[in-house]
């Protein structure tokens, strides 16, 4: 194995190491300047043309308001499921989840599937409803019959939360990654990402954003999927004698196709289930893809095809690890003491990046680092949109104009917000380069499902829904979602060093998303105001429009 080579899986494991909450914590270690890979550059250099090439054609196409946080109702459902994919699949997914099935065999395909199961809940009881009711963002239907300044400032609060953690981690992991792929200083490198990030999403706004995730997901997908035939064609296409093979080389046996550790704390396993599977129908940047399509009928089209692809990917990745423990797992070359299955090179997480380079060269092995950079810097453009959407549509427009904004200021405002994120994500990402953060990617799920999904979910769907439920509501859970986490171990004893933590559990959602969904119960069920009442009866309204689309926004011409 080449030195280059080595250096590579060095930076994929810092990478990682930043987005993978799930695997066990460990810190980001310091990398040092290192040698060009010559096969991931060029690669990387192709892709950031062809997405600023994409950014200046979106720029032309960018007239309004609607074309800006929308791309005006326009894109396919085939094209929005793309991207919704590539929004939601990223370099954690491919090495981290590959990573576990490697290590933990059937326990780390049930990870996947804790990923995937939150799309049947968006399909079948939210992407019409999101479509027919909302405009640029969710807080366009949690505040659609409550009170405009209270319920968006809260909605607004939670998604800027959510995108600030989120943000952290892609921005740490991506600035290590372009460190050791460019030999550039760490600074240097998080200023790169967040450099092209502002460009992407200033210039070219949602139809921009739209395509670098289209052209992100394809690579993903076909990167994955090469790796996993190639690999295939070791065991004749036999998934039988793949199995076969793997139980026979793998130190646990046939321990690895059972359920494992996972189950041995179920706490921790239904709060983490709870949290991945409702998390994901409240991540804001994954809400917002809904108003990119013209109607009701793409929306529900847009999910289908999210989940087939998602769906696929994870198929990809459990037969990657599964390969991996043959082809990898029993390979000497792969590992720092030269022992089979001893301590891998580049950590814990190169499993993937290991089998495509055993079964590809360093050609694929650049490509595929090529692409975890490239998702890296899709997810955080899709991030930093939804952002600063938050910002402008749900806190300039609504909240202190009072809806009576211009469209050319309020796209003005998010313009300005994108470049303010832009830069404390930079800043963010430099202070945090040395931290162990890997407890802010479950921080996220865990506020997305604990703020942002009641007060979504019990807005359509809760006649008697007041404005201070949803508010309170949302508080709770979002406080109560960043309590846990601080006081878990994750927090509390490897970030700042006490010897005990307060919470014995580091996953809220199973804690955190119960108690908003009382409070907002109790306090609406309490609040015999008369505008509470008012509230109540103008649920059917909004019924009608939620189940007809009736007055919904369309696509724009261009």
């Amino acid at each position: 194995m080449s030195v280059t080579t080595v250096r590579i899986l060095a930076a994929l494991a810092a990478l990682v190491g930043c987005t993978l909450v799930y695997a066990a914590p460990g810190s980001v270690g310091e990398t040092q300047k290192q040698p060009l890979n010559i096969h991931a550059i060029v690669m990387f250099f192709i892709f950031v043309a062809a997405t600023l090439g994409i950014t200046y054609w979106a720029a032309k196409r960018t007239k309004s308001a609607s074309d800006y946080y929308a791309a005006g109702g326009g894109i396919t459902g085939t094209q929005n499921g793309l991207a919704i994919a590539g929004d939601y699949m990223s370099a954690a997914t491919l090495l981290g989840l590959t990573s576990l099935v490697y290590s933990q065999g059937f326990d780390g395909f049930i990870y996947c599937i804790c990923f995937y199961v939150g799309w049947p809940i968006i399909l079948f009881l939210m992407a019409e409803r999101l479509r027919n009711l909302g405009k640029f963002t969710f807080a366009d239907i949690t505040s659609y019959r409550l009170d405009q300044t209270k319920v968006r400032t809260m909605a607004a609060v939670g998604s800027l939360t959510v995108v600030i953690f989120y943000l952290i981690a892609q921005m740490v992991g991506a600035g290590q990654l372009i460190k050791l792929l460019f030999g550039l200083e760490y600074w240097m490198a998080v200023v790169i990402v967040g450099v092209l990030m502002v460009i992407y999403v200033t210039f070219g706004g949602m139809i921009a954003t739209t395509w670098v995730q289209i052209i992100k997901a394809c690579l993903l997908l076909s990167g994955g999927t090469l790796v996993m035939l190639l690999a295939m064609s070791r065991f004749g296409f036999s998934f039988e004698e793949l199995a076969k093979q793997a139980v026979a080389a793998s130190p646990q046996g046939a321990k690895i196709m059972a359920p494992g550790t996972l189950l041995s704390d179920p706490v921790t396993a239904v709060s983490l289930s709870l949290g991945l599977m409702f998390g994901t129908a409240g991540l804001p940047h994954i809400l917002m893809r809904f108003f990119t399509v013209p109607n009701a009928n793409e929306a529900r089209k847009s999910v289908f095809v999210a989940t087939a692809c998602v769906g696929f990917f994870f198929c990809v990745v459990g037969l990657m690890g599964l390969c991996a423990i043959v082809i990898v797992g029993q390979d000497p070359a792969f590992f720092t003491d030269g022992k089979a299955f001893g301590k891998m090179i580049g950590g814990g997480n190169m499993p993937a990046m290991h089998l495509a380079q055993a079964v590809g060269g360093n050609l694929l092995l650049g490509f595929l680092a090529a692409v975890a950079f490239a998702t890296i810097l899709a997810v955080v453009s899709g991030l930093a949109l939804a952002g600063a959407t938050a910002i402008s549509h749900d806190l300039y427009a609504n909240v202190i104009k009072k809806g009576k904004a211009s469209e050319v200021d309020e796209v003005k405002v998010s313009k300005i917000s994108s470049l303010g994120l832009g830069v404390l994500a930079v800043l963010l990402g430099i202070v945090f380069e040395k931290q162990n953060i890997a407890f802010l990617v479950g921080l996220t799920f865990g506020i997305a499902a604990s703020c942002n999904f009641p007060v979504l979910f019990l807005s359509m769907y809760w006649k008697g829904l007041t404005t201070r439920g949803a508010v309170w509501g949302g508080i709770a859970g979002l406080v109560a979602a960043v309590a846990i986490v601080v006081c878990s171990k994750a927090v509390w004893v490897t970030v700042l060093g006490n010897p005990k933590p307060l919470f014995p559990y580091e996953q809220p959602a199973l804690f955190s998303m119960p108690l908003a969904f009382f409070v907002a119960w109790l306090v609406s069920k309490l609040d015999h105001s008369a505008q509470a009442a008012k509230e109540k009866a103008a649920f059917e309204d909004q019924y009608v429009r939620a189940q007809t689309g009736f007055g919904a926004a369309g696509a724009a011409a261009h």
